[in-house]
Order: C-alpha cells, then structure tokens, then sequence
C-alpha cells in the first residue's frame, strides 16, 4: 500500500519497531497524528485464537468520547414509556421492525426485549450487516431496559474478533489526555483477558498496537 507523504514523514519520528509503555504509546500517538480533525485512537489487540474460537462481549469504557447514542429499543407498546424515560431515543415494535425493512437506520445501537426478538429476527440481514442486531451476550436482548440504557448511556461498547482473531475498537480522540485513552484501552484489555476461552493455551493476548485514524500504528508492551 502507497502512503501519503505525511504518513511517510510521521514514520520518521520515532522508532516503528520499538515498544512502549501504554500511556507513552497514545502520547507518541498523539504526537504523531497530522489530520486537519480530531482523529480517533484505535486499538488493535492480536489474540492467540484457535480455529472456530471467538472473542465477544461488550465493556463500559471509562472516559467517553462520542456523542451521545441513539438508542432504539424494540418492546411491547406497554413498555415504551418505560424505554423513553430510561433514554431511548426511539421505541416501538413491528411498527420498527416495517419502518427498518423500508431502509430506515437512523441509530446508532439497538436494545430489545426478549419477546420482540421472534420480530426483530425478521431484520437479521439488515442489522446483522451493520453491527446492530440485539444480542444476549452483549446485553442488548435484555428485559432490564433501565440497566441496559444507562450502561449505552456511560459509555458501553462492543467488541468482536474478527476472523484473523484481531479486535479492533475505537478507544479515544487525539483531543484527549493520553492517560484517558490509556485507561480505556487498559479496561479493554482486560475486559477481553477476561473472555479468553477455557481451552485457549499459551499467551492469549499476542501484541497490542494503537493508531490514530491516519497514523502509524505504535506498538504497546504487552506484559505490563
């Protein structure tokens, strides 16, 4: 892949081989990003994984950084006004589920009650593709609408391995302090030690980088 000459010249300005304590690595971020907007902090953690084992769950990170969600919530009419004073921005049932079939999408993190879930399947293709579909392993299929709202609301996010068993979040904004980015990734990481698969062996959690949306990626050390 060609780089841009301020990727090539980011390069320059530290060693790409070398690794680094966590907070120093968002700060070498940080330092390194050169977009005209404030770029998100990524993190990239390489699992040991074998075939057919997956990493999956969500963590509540403890410095938010994005804009306040909009939360729909697929319940039974009579739970609505529930869902709306726990803050849902929208609320209904297979009036939802009609309007997500037209091409309707305008949310951003979808939360359902177990009883709507033989509904909101029908929408399995359509959310599925997007990251949206409610789920139980991620909270998001839940009868406590109250509990699962205020977790969305402080900060909660998914994460996933993908097929090369490499999670991929975003952790921060270079426009924040570099021990903030770092207290979001250090509760990442352990959020996913903590799903490591009963018959994973060696060292789970093979190498952590960080990068800015158009920066160089910066290794962290790992055994700290």
């Amino acid at each position: 892949m060609k780089r841009g000459k301020k990727y090539r010249e980011a390069l320059k300005k530290f060693d790409p081989n070398a690794s680094f304590e966590l907070t120093q690595a968002c700060e070498t971020v940080k330092q390194l990003s050169f977009a005209k907007f404030d770029e998100t902090i990524e993190v990239s953690i390489r699992l040991n994984l074998k075939k057919g084992q997956t990493v999956r769950d969500t963590v509540v990170l403890p410095n938010q950084f994005k804009g306040e969600k909009r939360v729909l919530v697929f319940c039974p009419p009579e739970r609505e006004k529930e869902a709306q004073e726990a803050g849902a921005a929208y609320t209904g049932s297979t009036d939802l589920v009609e309007k997500i079939k037209g091409g309707w999408l305008d949310f951003d993190v979808a939360v359902a009650t177990p009883d709507m879930m033989k509904d909101v399947g029908k929408l399995g293709m359509v959310l599925g593709r997007k990251g949206l579909m409610p789920n139980p392993k991620t909270g998001t299929v839940t009868n406590d609408l109250k509990g699962a709202l205020s977790e969305l609301k402080k900060g909660r996010v998914e994460f996933r391995a993908d097929k090369t068993g490499i999670v991929h979040l975003a952790a921060g904004k270079v426009s924040m302090d570099a021990d903030k980015v770092a207290e979001n990734i250090k509760a990442v990481i352990a959020e996913v030690r903590r799903k490591k698969p009963a018959d994973a062996k060696g060292e789970f959690v093979k190498t952590v980088s960080v990068s800015s949306s158009m920066g160089p990626g910066v290794w962290v050390l790992v055994k700290e």
